[in-house]
């Protein structure tokens, strides 16, 4: 039997290409790849569409936050970082946009990753690389104290690093702020018990936060030179009783230098503690210490400033809506940011007005009414405005909040409080009248 003739069988089509994923587009950043995420956030890897940088984007849903404990740790974190912008060892905030539904917080990127990974991949580091990153974290902690700032929750998980192995503090949800103060001291319990100072473990009444965090940074130079914890956490109670006889071993191979300043960083009683400042005086933390960035009445730096103002909301409103993104983020319940720019308790260190008037003529009232008064007037690169006089120092940052409409005008004094509400601020205040809408809840005097 001859074999039957097969029918020709129609060629196969080649398999259409998959559809290339649509980018997705977040203001001026394109989202290129989720990084990680938590209980009510997602970090993105993304790219400036305007200069090509890159960024990371934290996305909170807001939907996820509104509850007793993460809306402050939100509004603290913000907050914290917009007060932080100028120190290179701190992570930059560049700006925050919303919706109705999430808040994006976008911030450098650190493509090093966390601290904790590489001494849980490598252990114990060599004593010059330990140091190198103390002295950053050192560094940092000491600028955020100066502006009022204590971290409260510093560890390894909460350090990044850069390309380039530098470090970067992030992470200030549970940060205290001047405003937190009572009496002086801090009172809210707070932090990772192997981390956390022995003075707040023991809930016995208000602590000075900055001691706090130097005990943090003790620990956490412990755990750079040895790779490991002094104290097992496992038992809160045992562990207190520990700290408080310094019952723990500093290994071998850790050199004398920097087993006294381990020492002197976990003494349990803050009053004779060692002080972040005073490390400054060590032999052995000065060893291959870079100068600090020379400080001005700006701060270590000059911001992100653009013709004048500094604007960490850029993108985040249609342009003459007069909705930014403060106001979005309240219009469904819970998380109310607005605060930040209404809020004008800084331990009296500073004053926000309303103005109508343009950025230009703002900063320009703002050195007619400086000189008039016989202060050293200093305009960084930025356009942005120092002032100076004996012991008091000023800093003048204008947000633009309604395009075109309405600017929030920040008046910082950043030395001499005391004297600047005593001998200077009925004058400013009548200086700069002409530019001035209102002034927010001014507790010298009633408008």
């Amino acid at each position: 039997m001859e074999p039957r003739l097969q029918q020709p069988q129609p060629p196969t089509a080649p398999p259409s290409p998959s559809p290339r994923p649509v980018p997705t587009i977040l203001g001026k950043y394109q989202l290129t790849r989720l990084l990680g995420r938590g209980s009510f956030a997602k970090v993105y890897l993304a790219r400036s569409l305007i200069d090509g940088a890159t960024v990371a984007v934290k996305v909170i849903d807001k939907a996820k936050t509104v509850d007793a404990a993460m809306e402050p740790r939100i509004v603290r974190e913000i907050d914290a970082m917009r007060r932080l912008q100028d120190h290179p060892n701190i992570l930059k905030i560049h700006e925050v946009m919303a919706s109705k539904t999430k808040i994006h917080l976008v911030v450098e990127f650190a493509a090093g990753g966390e601290l904790f990974s590489k001494i849980n991949r490598r252990g114990k580091m060599p004593e010059n690389t330990a140091r190198r990153l103390f002295q950053q974290l050192v560094s940092a902690l000491r600028f955020c104290h100066r502006n009022g700032v204590a971290h409260r929750d510093l560890k390894p998980q909460n350090l990044l690093l850069d390309g380039e192995g530098n470090l970067k503090v992030s992470d200030f949800g549970l940060s205290a702020l001047p405003e937190h103060l009572k009496n002086g001291l801090l009172h809210t319990a707070c932090g990772t018990p192997a981390y956390t100072a022995p003075e707040i473990l023991r809930r016995s009444g208000g602590y000075d936060g900055s001691k706090a965090d130097a005990w943090s940074c003790g620990l956490i130079l412990f755990v750079l030179l040895a790779g490991h914890l002094p104290f097992d956490d496992s038992n809160i109670a045992a562990m207190c009783k520990v700290i408080s006889r310094r019952d723990f071993r500093i290994p071998d191979w850790i050199s004398k230098p920097a087993r006294f300043v381990i020492h002197r960083l976990l003494d349990p009683n803050p009053g004779t503690r060692m002080s972040l400042e005073s490390l400054f005086n060590n032999s052995w933390f000065k060893k291959s210490l870079k100068p600090e960035p020379e400080e001005t009445v700006f701060g270590f730096g000059s911001g992100t400033y653009k013709n004048g103002f500094k604007n960490l909301h850029d993108g985040c409103c249609n342009k003459g809506s007069g909705v930014n993104a403060f106001d979005i983020i309240s219009m469904s319940s819970g998380l109310d940011l607005r605060g930040l720019f209404e809020t004008t308790s800084y331990r009296n260190k500073e004053r926000r007005f309303t103005s109508s008037e343009k950025v230009e003529v703002v900063l320009e009232k703002v050195k007619e009414v400086g000189g008039g008064l016989g202060f050293r007037i200093e305009v960084g690169k930025n356009g942005a405005i120092g002032l100076g006089k004996g012991k008091v120092g000023l800093v003048f940052e204008v947000y633009e909040i309604v395009q075109d409409e309405l600017l929030v005008v920040a008046l910082k004094v950043v030395e001499g409080g005391l004297e600047f509400d005593e001998l200077h601020w009925d004058d400013w205040k009548d200086g700069l009248k002409d530019v001035v809408l209102s002034w927010y809840n001014d507790d010298l005097s009633s408008l």
